[in-house]
């Protein structure tokens, strides 16, 4: 069996969580409030990992210190004395039997330990409060999915992030065009004039983030963004009871051609938006350079809320720290059609009305 670890309250030996509100823990049973910084005591066991510093090219793997076999671990709750069984990735629960809040500390020795974490700012309350305001005025959404929703499953869970700081240096070409128009009493004339136009330059990105974990889609995590990393504190397991939480299993140096693709496209972004006044502007090549790479390990708060609706499962997600919510809705089939014909009869009146205006029609 692994160790686990379970914050006790000393005034009354109840279990204690991290509150999003207070920002502090809590006991339920006796209402004794402590500072997290008062237990990081608890975390002198664990070795202190450094954060990755180096080039794309020599990130850190993230090679476990004590090699971990393939599927699921078990544990023996400290509480009542039932066995807790998690896979690998799994690095806080709560207990099957008594509901203790528990963390897997042999998650967070050597590399394996987060550099920073960004604490839930959000309970609950305000995620149920975050998908009722995400369904609500969806005309298209089945009426039925609305009032016979049941969240089957709702948990706050720290999600792994490996965050990437770089410079770039870039040069980027364009072909840009301007076009003049105008007439006299026998011709229209139009003049395209040809542009050759070249943008250099050097950016800094901090703390872009990419999941580290194989079960939460790239594209949901970073539909919730962003987050703002200035509220970020050092990693304590203290903020982590109470909630779920996973260890990455993607490391940093797979995570590169993600966060190289990120980078890439907000630097054409960046520069395009510098180019302005021509008619058509179109990219014909650029050369961008990323450099002084180095990665840090974070985790960020996400709550998940599953809902069952007709045999389909619809997973929605929200930024534990800012309340952004994103989620797949049902399509009302018929209501669609119904507002398509609407509106194809607006359109075909208003497109007759303009024909009777110009003459066009008798």
């Amino acid at each position: 069996m692994s160790e686990l670890h379970e914050y006790k309250c000393p005034n009354c030996d109840g279990k204690i969580e991290f509150d999003s509100s207070s920002q502090n823990m809590q006991c339920p049973y006796c209402g004794s409030e402590f500072y997290v910084d008062s237990l990081r005591i608890h975390d002198e066991q664990l070795a202190r990992g450094s954060s990755v510093d180096a080039d794309w090219s020599n990130v850190s793997s993230g090679e476990w210190q004590e090699r971990e076999t393939d599927g699921l671990r078990s544990y023996v709750c400290n509480s009542c004395g039932g066995e807790i069984t998690a896979d690998s990735t799994t690095a806080a629960s709560k207990c099957p039997f008594c509901d203790n809040p528990v963390v897997m500390m042999d998650r967070f020795s050597g590399q394996l330990r987060p550099d920073y974490v960004i604490p839930f700012k959000l309970d609950k309350e305000a995620a149920k409060q975050g998908l009722q305001k995400h369904l609500s005025g969806k005309k298209l959404l089945p009426k039925e999915f609305r009032n016979q929703n049941r969240i089957e499953e709702i948990k706050g869970i720290y999600v792994p992030f490996w965050l990437y700081d770089s410079d770039v240096e870039a040069d980027i070409r364009y072909r840009g065009t301007k076009t003049r128009m105008w007439s006299d009493s026998r011709y229209n004339y139009t003049e395209t004039s040809f542009y050759s136009v070249e943008r250099c330059g050097n950016l800094s990105f901090e703390c872009v983030p990419v999941d580290g974990s194989l079960k939460m889609p790239d594209d949901i995590m970073e539909s919730i963004e962003p987050y703002d990393f200035s509220q970020a504190v050092d990693f304590a397991t203290a903020y982590l009871s109470g909630y779920f939480a996973d260890k990455y299993d993607v490391t940093s140096e797979q995570c590169i051609p993600r966060v190289n693709e990120r980078v890439q496209k907000t630097t054409e972004d960046t520069f395009g938006s510098t180019v302005t006044g021509y008619t058509t502007l179109v990219s014909e090549g650029s050369n961008i350079r990323i450099i002084n790479g180095k990665a840090k390990y974070a985790l960020y708060p996400v709550w998940l809320l599953n809902t069952e609706w007709q045999g389909k499962t619809y997973t929605f997600a929200m930024n534990g720290q800012t309340g952004k919510f994103v989620g797949d809705l049902p399509l009302d089939k018929s209501a669609y059609w119904r507002w398509f014909a609407a509106l194809t009869g607006i359109c075909t009146a208003a497109f007759f009305g303009l024909c009777l205006l110009l003459g066009l029609v008798g």
